[in-house]
This record gives structure tokens, C-alpha cells and sequence, in this order.
């Protein structure tokens, strides 16, 4: 499994996963490697809009179709900072390309064009990311920890928060809730 890249890829939590961080969640891997994986979880929206952290950034948010944007909780690491990912990738100036129309970006530049209403055409905000350290996730995912899928962009920014993970789901050909919490082996 070291050799797999799941990079653009979904994480779908388990029903076993009893970490209160990532149970019932969708995460979107955005860079694995064998260092680590990186990703953002993209069902969970916070009580907080992007007009709210706009302001306590102190960066105007003139479009207003933006202003009740939800800002998401992408994970525990680094939950001090904001992660944008967005399409297309552009040219910020921190940007991890996920793909060559997806990027995740950390830099304040992004945050400036979005507010002058120059920013990408889609885009989803969060505060902190997940990571996992080297070998990490290939462990939780023999331990049946998550399911992996494809990404899809349509998921990402075109769905409600709570339809991202029943249509990852989906993807796969089955509901959320004909899994079974009990891990088995052959």
C-alpha cells in the first residue's frame, strides 16, 4: 500500500471512527506522500461566516453573495489558520496544487482577491487542516479507519455541507448507513 497515492482522493470516515475530530467526516487529501498526507475536511462548517473572519482579519468582504459563506473546520492541526481550497489553482502566492485546477492555499493574497471580488470562482474556507504522518493513514486505512474514493470537484463546492459525505458515498455504490461499524477480515 506505501506505493498508493491518494492525493485528490476522499477520506469517509467509518461508522467505527470514535475520534470526535473526523467521525462522520469527509476529508479531501491534498498532497500524500511517503513524508505524510495532508488534507481538509469539507463537511463540517463551524459557527462562523466568511464575513465574520473577513472582518477579524480586517480584510473587506465586498462581494455579498460571499458574506454568509461558511467557514469549515478543516481539521486539529494548525486551527489558527486559514486554508482555502479553491478552483481553479491560480497564482497565489502559497498554493499546494492538488490538481491542475485544485489548490489549497495559505497566503493572504487569496483572501485579499476574494474580498475585491478578483478571487477564484469556487472556493471553500478552513480553519486548521489534518495531517498524518508518514505511513500514518496507509495504517488507519488497513485498520478500517476510512474509505477512499476519486475526488469530485462538484462535491466539494457545489453540494450543502451535510450532502458532501451521503454523495461520496455514492461514488462508491453504496449509503453511509448500510456500513456496518464492526471491522471485518477475510
Amino acid at each position: 500500500m506505501a506505493s498508493v497515492n491518494l492525493t485528490n482522493h476522499f477520506l469517509i470516515a467509518m461508522p467505527n471512527m470514535v475520534d470526535p475530530y473526523f467521525a462522520r467526516s469527509l476529508t479531501l487529501v491534498c498532497e500524500h506522500s511517503e513524508q505524510g498526507a495532508l488534507g481538509v475536511v469539507i463537511n463540517r462548517p463551524i459557527d462562523m461566516s466568511l464575513l465574520t473572519l473577513f472582518e477579524r482579519l480586517n480584510i473587506e468582504l465586498g462581494p455579498r453573495e460571499l458574506h454568509e459563506m461558511p467557514v469549515y473546520f478543516g481539521g486539529p492541526v494548525q486551527t489558527d489558520r486559514g486554508f482555502v481550497l479553491h478552483s481553479p489553482a491560480g497564482p497565489w502566492n502559497s498554493t499546494l496544487a492538488v490538481t491542475p485546477n485544485l489548490g489549497l492555499t495559505t497566503s493572504r493574497d487569496i483572501l485579499e482577491a476574494v474580498g475585491a471580488g478578483n478571487g477564484p470562482k469556487r472556493l471553500l474556507v478552513t480553519l486548521g487542516y489534518s495531517g498524518w504522518a508518514a505511513g500514518q493513514l496507509e495504517h488507519e486505512i488497513k485498520q478500517n479507519a476510512w474509505l477512499t474514493v476519486p475526488a469530485n470537484e462538484q462535491i466539494i463546492f457545489d453540494l450543502p455541507a451535510e450532502e458532501r459525505l451521503p454523495a461520496a458515498m455514492q461514488l462508491l455504490g453504496v449509503s453511509y448507513a448500510s456500513l456496518s461499524d464492526e471491522a471485518g477480515h477475510a
